[in-house]
């Protein structure tokens, strides 16, 4: 019988010995009762019951401690539990009892994480649990609060808990212990409403007299980790006029709940008074300052001013359809097309120095050749035809034969010198996907998959015209290759312009390019910042390794 149970054994027999109905007396750890003076055989036996109850309730009370805590004191026990275990929190504590207030939270805890996560508890304070902490080199004593929680991953230290001793953050650390911290813990969001649950969300709405501006976001999300310390300042100068709350809705429990406020994506701010949503909150470049003025006079968002079409505006470029494509270049030998699309942002970059360059050709009465353009995502057919996959595509035809695709034109001054003598374009350059390395070469149908049989990859999200990736390629490359056997180690890449990578790229917070990103078994661990040359790459992965191999010794000395 534990310290505590026999103390809660102890308290019961002093409040029998104090009652009328019975003689009790102890004997060792157990209990006696007799026949009182008015008592019968019947009595004494539902006593008996009624005693032992009351006794079992007592100890359960005192120990308060969930089953699904593991206790350990053997130092045999523990190895084998992180041996068996891939994420272990353990509490170590000073003595039986200093632990206390953890182990209540930490039987919640437990309750939650279970089937992901295990909680144990080592006391220091006994003879074995003493023995247990002098080898694992851990000693509560020197914390104040006489208990050190520390967590262990994949069968080694992995790092001491330092996160608030709340349900929430424990319960979001242990089924993501690399993961990052909850907005909530950043001191400076102090002053913003931390929503967790939709009937939290309506509690609110119903109570608060003061406007609300909510953000519902995904932990995530680029933006809105931009937008995060900017709302939490403008929380602060409003405090007390008004509410600024926030909400992370990406778990499908909130579907019902994006869909009423058209939560499409993230983040997306609604304006509430007296409980009702009047509309949405669209400046995503503001300061706080901005949001504050907002605040004091809501709007709703001015409807945006429809683009006229290029096609429909005064330029002096022929635009062309499926039905006049042909015909045109019949009528003229020499054209130069601009296949694109309208949302395409070099396309709307180019319009400017395409028109300008119209503007001579097409209207000189001596010109070599003319220009004009197309919209394959109306005219799909002639897109198809030539096989137009990106944006936007230059191609120069003579005499109706297609004869340069010409990637490099992109200047009102590139385009009248090609288009006065024009050249083959030089061979292209070989891609990096196409060149033979060891850098894995990633989309969305596999980057999860090949990342999750990796201990670490580190992976470089980039575009194939941006100068700064270009210049990095031949370092990253280097890398990979003085890792190449390296079974648990991966360098990979993610082309952001190519199919949906677009959107995986976004779902990974890339917001500029190149971005590099530290991944542990598939999941985020860390943004790069260092060293875009060799050794800066090289150097990071030893130490992870170097690190991963601290790791191995403290366990091998277990």
């Amino acid at each position: 019988m534990d310290y505590k149970s026999k103390e809660a054994l102890r308290s019961f027999h002093k409040k029998l010995e104090k009652a009328d109905c019975a003689c009790v007396s102890r004997r060792g750890n157990g209990i006696m009762a007799s026949r009182n003076r008015y008592g019968s055989p019947v009595r004494e036996a539902k006593m008996f019951i009624l005693v032992l109850m009351v006794w079992l309730a007592a100890v359960l009370e005192a120990v308060k401690v969930s089953p699904l805590i593991e206790k350990v004191s053997d130092h045999k026990d523990f190895k084998k539990l992180l041996r068996t275990r891939t994420n272990v929190l353990v509490l170590y504590t000073k003595t039986d009892s200093s632990g206390d207030p953890q182990l209540k939270l930490l039987s919640d805890v437990a309750q939650s994480v279970k089937g992901q996560g295990t909680i144990a508890w080592v006391n220091c304070g006994d003879t074995e649990g003493r023995k247990l902490c002098k080898k694992v080199k851990v000693d509560p004593s020197s914390k104040g609060v006489g208990a050190e929680l520390l967590h262990y991953k994949d069968g080694s230290f992995h790092t001491e808990y330092n996160r608030p001793a709340t349900f929430k953050s424990m319960v979001a650390f242990l089924k993501d212990p690399s993961g990052p911290a909850l907005w909530e813990e950043n001191p400076e969001a102090k002053d913003i409403v931390h929503i967790e649950t939709e009937k939290d969300f309506r509690r609110l709405l119903k109570k608060e007299e003061r406007p609300v501006l909510m953000m519902f976001y995904a932990p995530w999300c680029g933006v809105c980790k931009r937008m995060q310390p900017l709302f939490q300042k403008a929380a602060t100068e409003t405090k007390g006029r008004y509410v600024l709350a926030g909400m992370n809705v990406h778990p499908s429990e909130f579907d019902g709940l994006k869909q009423e406020y058209n939560v499409k994506g993230y983040p997306t701010f609604c304006y509430f008074e007296k409980g009702k949503f009047l509309h949405h909150y669209e400046d995503y470049g503001a300061s706080a300052k901005d949001i504050a003025d907002w605040m004091k006079n809501p709007q709703p968002p001015q409807p945006k001013t429809p683009e006229v079409p290029w096609s429909e505006s005064e330029s002096p470029v022929f635009h062309l359809t499926d039905a006049t494509f042909d015909s045109f270049l019949e009528e003229h030998p020499a054209a130069l097309v601009m296949f694109y699309a309208p949302w395409c942002g070099h396309c709307k970059k180019m319009k400017p120095e395409y028109d300008e360059a119209a503007e001579v050709l097409n209207k000189g009465s001596d010109s070599p050749g003319v220009l004009a353009a197309m919209d394959t995502t109306i005219h799909k057919a002639t897109g198809e035809r030539f096989k137009i996959s990106g944006f936007p595509t230059m191609k120069y035809f003579e005499k109706g034969q297609d004869m340069y695709a010409l990637p490099q034109l992109r200047s009102k001054d590139g385009i009248l010198d090609f288009m006065r003598n024009p050249q083959a374009p030089p061979a292209p350059e070989q891609s990096w996907e196409d060149k033979p390395s060891s850098v894995s070469h990633l989309g969305t149908e596999d980057f999860r998959e090949a990342l999750k049989k990796k201990k670490h990859a580190l992976v470089m999200f980039y575009a194939p015209w941006c100068p700064h990736c270009k210049s990095s390629v031949p370092h990253f490359t280097a890398a990979a290759d003085t890792f190449k056997d390296d079974r648990k180690i991966a360098y990979a890449a993610v082309d952001c312009t190519k199919g949906q990578n677009h959107d995986l790229c976004k779902q990974e917070g890339v917001e500029g390019y190149p971005t590099f990103i530290h991944f542990n078994y598939g999941k985020f661990a860390e943004k790069y910042n260092g060293d875009r040359g060799e050794a800066g790459f090289t150097g990071f992965m030893r130490s992870l390794r170097s690190r991963d191999q601290e790791k191995m010794k403290r366990r091998e000395e277990l």
